[in-house]
């Protein structure tokens, strides 16, 4: 029976980068992977170009109960670093909107060429179509009950490492192994959800978003907590486009969200100096150069969009301005883990070695990239983590 110093379950992004790491130190690594392929979302990430860092990573990108634990971890492993880690194995970033970097030859199995090169190179052992389905703790460390090429059999390692992800897409792969193995060996999870994931609206506004399915507006979207500056999209079910899944994870059951359809202009700016210039234009006239004409039409069904602005009375003008300004949605949920990008929650960081990830209530135990307390926003910045993740484990197994 083969020796590993260590057994890596999940073959995602946190996990390749660990078990390449290793690999680079002279470790001998096993790492099981459920997929007949490794890097499951890597490959589909970006719609499949794979953005792979974002230039603004900071600990304010994230969403957990303890954001402040990733400053030593984000120090081991800097934006710098992951640049020159692709670089000097054939990739260079190209910059897109907001931070987020791309492989210059738009391929996210480029990305993943790199891992499995460096695993082979380093004589690392890398089962694919192999599922964990138990762990326990041993004298020597950890054994691991494996089914594979159709039947089960069990592997040992000093120090196991579980980079499993979250819920989100289970035709991928996803599961709650890591989630379940942490409780087994006395972690608390904080409670998860689906995360970066489009909104749904019911009830009667259900009419009014389906007709304006299709659309995207670049808006404004807020709550209390934070906001958002992309587009939206609307479709038949609700909300969904880059704003919308930004604020999915600080968003809570029967909390409202705001839009602001027209964030770069001032609508009563707008209206006093069409007033000035005489007044003759339209209100639809006047908002037309920045919506579709469906989305004036949906506005025709709620303001006298054909109204004069010399006409228009202060009253309604107030009315418009906050209705654009302030647009007021109530989602009844979300489009559950299926749709979502990632999880919300997991592992809670107080248990965990800040800077090796090493469990504190096991020796030998490490948690890596989306099983732990550890959100990030979308553009870039899970992967920043789970590189992050995967290169301070590495150090310490």
């Amino acid at each position: 029976m083969e020796k590993y110093e260590a057994i890596i379950i999940g073959g995602g992004a946190c996990g390749l980068m660990c078990a390449a790491q290793a690999g680079m130190l002279g470790k001998k690594i096993l790492l099981i992977e459920g997929n007949s392929k490794p890097g499951a979302k890597i490959l589909i990430s970006g719609g499949g170009r794979c953005n792979y860092t974002n230039l603004y990573t900071g600990i304010e990108n994230f969403v957990s109960e303890n954001p402040k634990f990733l400053h030593s971890v984000f120090n081991q492993w800097t934006i710098e670093d992951t640049i020159h880690f692709f670089e000097e194995r054939g990739i260079k970033g190209k910059e897109k909107t907001l931070g987020q970097l791309f492989p210059i030859t738009n391929k996210a199995r480029d990305v993943v060429k790199i891992f499995t090169g460096i695993l082979e190179e380093t004589r690392q052992t890398l089962w694919l179509n192999s599922k964990a389905e138990k762990v326990t703790k041993t004298e020597k460390g950890f054994e691991v009950l494996v089914y594979k090429e159709g039947k089960k059999q069990t592997v040992h390692a000093e120090k196991l490492i579980l980079t499993t992800g979250g819920l989100p897409v289970a035709k991928m792969g996803a599961s709650d192994f890591a989630l379940q193995v942490a409780k087994q060996f006395g972690h608390t999870i904080v409670p998860t959800a689906p995360a970066l994931v489009p909104l749904t609206i019911t009830g009667k506004e259900a009419e009014w978003y389906a007709a304006l399915s299709g659309n995207s507006v670049f808006c404004r979207v807020y709550n209390d907590k934070i906001e958002f500056e992309e587009n939206i999209l609307f479709t038949h079910w609700g909300l969904s486009g880059p704003a919308i899944l930004q604020i999915s994870s600080y968003w809570r059951a029967g909390e409202k969200i705001y839009i602001n359809l027209l964030p770069k202009h001032d609508i009563s700016t707008l209206i006093q100096e069409e007033r000035n210039a005489g007044g003759s234009r339209t209100l639809k006239q006047l908002v037309k150069p920045f919506f579709t004409n469906r989305f004036l039409e949906a506005m025709a069904g709620i303001f006298p969009m054909d109204i004069k602005i010399a006409s228009l009375g202060k009253k309604k003008e107030r009315e418009f301005a906050k209705w654009l300004h302030t647009f007021e949605v109530i989602p009844a949920g979300d489009k559950g883990y299926d749709k979502a990008e990632v999880m919300r929650g997991g592992v809670n960081t107080q248990e965990l070695n800040p800077r090796t990830l090493e469990s504190k209530k096991t020796e030998g135990l490490y948690f890596g990239g989306e099983c732990i307390d550890i959100t990030g926003w979308l553009g870039g910045y899970n992967f920043q983590w789970a590189w992050a993740a995967g290169y301070a484990i590495a150090q310490d197994i």
